[in-house]
């Protein structure tokens, strides 16, 4: 598996493959919300095995956080530590921008997952795309 801070065209098309398989397809987001107006200014993120694209989210950087957002990973490479490895990459690059702390928005049924990595959820449940999310962070 090989991670990447996405640096070309194709790269950032590979990420939005992924979030349009993850999110669109299987999670039924409609895709004019999947794709915003803040792809421009957020730093983008893409794991591949081999030539494939199998992980990818984004970072951006709101008030005194790093906020990391679309993290998804590919059925078929889910519980190998790919959704690890980008939260610790995103992570990374929010304590080298001089910030510390993390936030996000995590899909309730991945609430435990974030737990694990040290995040708290500070809200109660809300709709994102029609899927209930609740807002965690993590101090770094």
């Amino acid at each position: 598996m090989n991670l990447k801070t996405v640096e070309t065209k194709k790269e950032l098309q590979d990420a939005y493959q992924v979030r349009m398989e993850v999110f669109v397809d299987e999670q039924n987001v409609p895709p004019e919300e999947e794709i915003d107006d803040f792809e421009a200014t957020a730093t983008h993120f893409v794991m591949y095995d081999q030539d494939k694209p199998i992980a990818a989210s984004r970072l951006r950087f709101v008030d005194e956080y790093g906020k990391l957002e679309r993290i998804c990973v590919l059925k078929t490479y889910r519980g190998k530590s790919c959704g690890k490895q980008l939260i610790d990459a995103m992570e990374k690059t929010i304590a080298h921008k001089g910030y510390q702390k993390a936030k996000l928005n995590a899909q309730t049924h991945a609430e435990d997952f974030y737990k694990k990595l040290g995040y708290q959820t500070i809200s109660g449940e809300f709709l994102d795309a029609g899927i209930p999310h609740i807002t965690m962070v993590k101090e770094l």
